[in-house]
């Protein structure tokens, strides 16, 4: 479809915005402040805001598209989006003078999906309950899990990268974007083979799950290989898993753009379902295969949701190990003392402060400089990450100000 001159003007007039706002100084500040965080000597604990609930944050038509192509209204979606983070929570969010298209890959799946039953409380929030159905009851089922055979659509993708360039040529940069894997399989697992199915299994059928993760790891190493193969990976990310990833440790030496490698990029992995699971199952039953996946990368993000406090012994040893995150439910003390300088502590603080009747300011301010002040005491190189807000209640206010109190704890 042919793009109007209405969303071209209109989506030039964003990007120039996005522009301006990418070429002040403060940009390349902030990196550099990135860069000494990931680099383990930091200036600062650093802050950003991820997984918005963009459905709840409109004031006065900020995020109203007006283009009416599909393609132009995702474009529209990601500048605006930009804008208003930057105006309103901007915490050390960088803003960078281009704009990334995604290639189109196909296949890069393993051929089993999930079948679920899903709770809705509100319609607009894809944040939804769900019942996962379990597929994965034999072993002749996990013939099910199949090895990906990626492929480039290679029209698909200069298509997508010859109207980015009509549209915002001389305003920002067109970045064509491969993929930037990670490894979670147990998110998978959970949803192909049931959340309680797959804890009992850990006990009553080890060889059933050893089988299982065999395979899935076997068909993550295929598509990473492929992807390598094909030049179909990343280029050095901004981003790692909701974290600034800028550092000056990658790329590593001979880079190429046009085929970047593994050991290039950061990647990231989790296995949030092991709460409740020993440190000798989580090494058994995850770590040891994923250590396959993490020893080919230049750098490492590690956890989501689950605890790790009480795990540190077994995730130091990962390779490549940068960054550990730190959910809402360590002690964080505990994890300060253990991590101490080798890691970046990933603090991700509760967004349960955002969602209830009133915002707890004072709670929120206490929380975030205990933190602080824990890792001070430990020399421990600190992030706050707020993600995983399902509501604030129709309140975009109150991330406004989640972000002005956060950056006064950081900067005090």
């Amino acid at each position: 479809m042919a793009t109007t001159n209405n969303d071209t003007s209109l989506l030039r007039e964003l990007g120039q915005r996005v522009a301006e706002i990418a070429a002040l100084p403060v940009q390349q500040e902030t990196i550099n402040l990135w860069k000494a965080l990931n680099g383990l000597r930091p200036a600062r604990p650093m802050v950003l805001i991820d997984q918005i609930p963009w459905h709840e944050m409109d004031v006065d038509g900020e995020l109203a598209l007006r283009t009416e192509d599909p393609f132009c209204q995702g474009l529209e979606t990601r500048l605006r989006r930009t804008l208003y983070q930057w105006r309103h929570m901007r915490g050390d969010m960088v803003v960078d003078p281009w704009i990334e298209i995604p290639k189109k890959i196909d296949g890069a799946h393993l051929g089993i999906h999930a079948i679920e039953d899903r709770a809705v409380l509100d319609p607009a929030n894809d944040v939804v309950g769900h019942y996962y159905i379990d597929q994965l009851q034999t072993e002749e089922d996990l013939e099910k899990i199949r090895t990906p055979e990626i492929r480039l659509d290679a029209e698909a993708t200069a298509r997508a990268e010859a109207r980015a360039h009509e549209i915002l040529d001389g305003i920002l940069d067109v970045r064509m974007q491969g993929a930037h894997p990670g490894f979670a399989p147990w998110d998978r697992v959970v949803e192909w083979h049931g959340v309680e199915a797959s804890l009992v299994d850990l006990v009553d059928r080890p060889d059933f799950i050893h089988k299982l993760m065999a395979r899935v790891t076997d068909a993550n190493l295929s598509l990473l290989d492929q992807l390598e193969a094909q030049g179909l990976l990343g280029q050095p990310q901004s981003l790692i898993h909701c974290t600034g990833a800028y550092t000056d440790e990658l790329p590593m030496s001979g880079f190429d753009p046009e085929r970047p490698r593994a050991k290039d990029l950061w990647t990231m992995g989790m296995a949030q379902i092991f709460v409740s699971v020993s440190p000798a199952m989580h090494q058994a039953f995850e770590l040891d295969y994923a250590v396959k996946w993490y020893e080919r990368f230049g750098l490492v993000y590690y956890g989501c949701c689950e605890p790790l406090d009480t795990k540190l012994d077994i995730v130091r040893k990962i390779p490549n190990l940068r960054k550990i995150s730190m959910s809402p439910w360590v002690k964080v003390e505990r994890g300060a003392e253990r991590i101490g300088r080798d890691f970046v502590f990933s603090r991700k603080p509760s967004p349960a402060y955002l969602a209830g009747d009133t915002l707890h300011a004072d709670a929120i301010r206490t929380d975030l400089a205990e933190t602080r002040d824990a890792c001070a005491r430990h020399a421990t190189p600190l992030e706050f990450i707020l993600k995983d807000i399902s509501t604030v209640r129709y309140q975009p206010q109150r991330l406004w100000e989640w972000a002005d109190i956060a950056m006064s704890v950081v900067q005090s």
